[in-house]
């Protein structure tokens, strides 16, 4: 069970009924792999406890595999935190040639490297400060873990015969022995025929796996359904990705930690910042305000300015839109506790920016935070917990009570001595302008660290951070200093 949900793709529990052998005759012999991106959901049981992207590119010597995701799960007292990010080199028959593999498991940090040549497999370890070198031999080709589903399907496909294959363990570091059988042709629930197949990646167990027609797989499971993957649509997994992230959970945080070159020193004297940041998707609005301006710099490259470095706008902004004062879903601004308490705190206050100040640091100093989102704005104020998203929804009910357009925010971060995480706050429209605020950490206006992606507070707004997480990097152009 070391290994469970570690390689790649997996699934739901009606693969783990009884599977009976049919033929496979209508599935054909694929000459590459789908070359595209896919994401997956990870479950025990009905709970979603990580996820993991695949995708896979083309090169003029075979293809390359990339891998990320991350885990958290506890089954049968065995206990699992893990993040990874994989990346594979393997010829036009998906032979391995070469690897590099950052993975966290348990907090603990390594870097995983390799080549294959003449029967021979060399890696490099590096974790904790120690280097360890080995070297293994063996016979056939090697197949990394995200081609074990394709090997049956790039060869002849023949139902019931056992094709025995090496596969790499990044994790223990090893080679090992698995079987991939073809059990047959059988059909998802919305009625797509899959071809299923089984094979023995985990010891004692069966590890079930259902794929379609052009190779990607939709389904995976042990067998008696402990531990499942399903192929997910990227938007709703997006909002589950972001949720976590926002939380800076242990889950992701590994994985969403966006580390800057060179590192950003003595932020509190900070005052502007100018960033590229590369690895961007073009699709993503770029958001302007608040504080902020974005340009392209290029295919999927963005600079970033704030604070002194952002050039004052010189066009009036456009008046605000009364949604910007409107109670929503968790955002309970006509709620009568919260216009009781925006109109208590908003009493002798000489302006809309000392309004605003009050607000934030009432709301930093009433929630304790914590890693779990605490709610809707209603619900915190009661409670008196959550994390960023917590804080920036109370805010911002409480300033629409106020009379003061307010909208949530969200982007990254930058925290000294790590490096930028996602990160929710809110901005205020004062005088003319709109105003970054962060409740959480008290600051009005937020320091220039904040850079701002997304705008909203549904799960449907954060669904395209699955677009950038994990892949984006950002190296420090310029800063000033007060």
């Amino acid at each position: 069970m070391k290994r469970l949900a570690r390689y790649t793709l997996f699934t739901i529990a009606l693969i783990a009924a009884a599977v009976h052998p049919s033929s496979a005759e209508s599935f054909k012999k694929l000459n590459k792999p789908p070359l595209a991106e896919r994401w997956f959901g990870i479950y025990v049981g009905s709970e979603r406890v990580g996820f993991y992207r695949q995708n896979i590119t083309e090169t003029a010597e075979g293809y390359l595999m990339e891998g990320d995701g991350s885990v958290r799960m506890n089954v049968m007292g065995f206990s699992k935190e893990a993040s990874s990010h994989e990346t594979y080199w393997v010829e036009k028959n998906l032979a391995l040639r070469s690897f590099e593999v950052d993975q966290t498991v348990s907090g603990v940090l390594s870097r995983l490297s390799g080549k294959v040549n003449d029967g021979i497999m060399r890696s490099k370890s590096e974790s904790n400060g120690k280097i360890i070198e080995k070297q293994f031999r063996f016979k056939g080709d090697i197949v990394p873990g995200p081609a074990l589903n394709l090997y049956p399907m790039m060869r002849e496909i023949v139902t019931g015969r056992p094709q025995k294959v090496v596969t790499f363990d990044p994790e223990e570091v090893k080679l090992k022995e698995v079987t991939i059988t073809v059990l047959g042709e059988g059909r998802m629930p919305d009625g797509r025929p899959v071809l299923k197949l089984r094979n023995t990646l985990y010891p004692f167990v069966n590890n079930d796996i259902m794929m379609d027609s052009h190779g990607n797989t939709l389904m995976e499971t042990v067998r008696e359904g402990l531990v499942t993957t399903r192929a997910e649509d990227p938007k709703v997994l997006g909002a589950f990705v972001g949720g976590v992230a926002l939380s800076k959970k242990d889950l992701i945080y590994d994985f969403s930690l966006v580390r800057a070159e060179p590192a950003i020193k003595d932020q509190k004297r900070l005052t502007g910042l100018a960033v590229e940041v590369s690895g961007w998707n073009d699709n993503i609005p770029l958001l302007q305000e608040g504080g902020q301006l974005v340009e392209k710099n290029g295919a999927d490259r963005i600079t970033v300015k704030t604070g002194s470095l952002a050039p004052a706008a010189t066009a009036r902004p456009v008046v605000p839109s009364d949604t910007y004062l409107q109670s929503a879903d968790k955002i309970e601004s006509d709620a009568p506790e919260i216009v009781a308490k925006a109109r208590e705190l908003a009493t002798g206050r000489k302006d809309r920016e000392d309004v605003v100040r009050t607000l934030a640091s009432w709301t930093a100093g009433w929630l304790r935070d914590t890693v779990d989102d605490g709610g809707g704005a209603l619900v915190s104020f009661k409670s008196r917990v959550g994390n960023c998203q917590t804080h920036a929804r109370l805010y911002t009910a409480l300033a629409r009570a106020a009379g003061i357009p307010t909208r949530f925010v969200s982007g990254l971060v930058y925290q000294e001595g790590k490096g930028f995480l996602y990160h929710s706050w809110a901005e205020s429209f004062i005088t003319d302008r709109w105003v970054a605020v962060d409740p959480t950490y008290d600051q009005l206006p937020a320091d220039p660290t904040h850079l701002k992606f997304f705008e909203g507070h549904r799960p449907d707004d954060m669904a395209p951070i699955i677009a950038i997480i994990g892949r984006i990097k950002i190296s420090v152009l310029e800063t000033k200093y007060n």
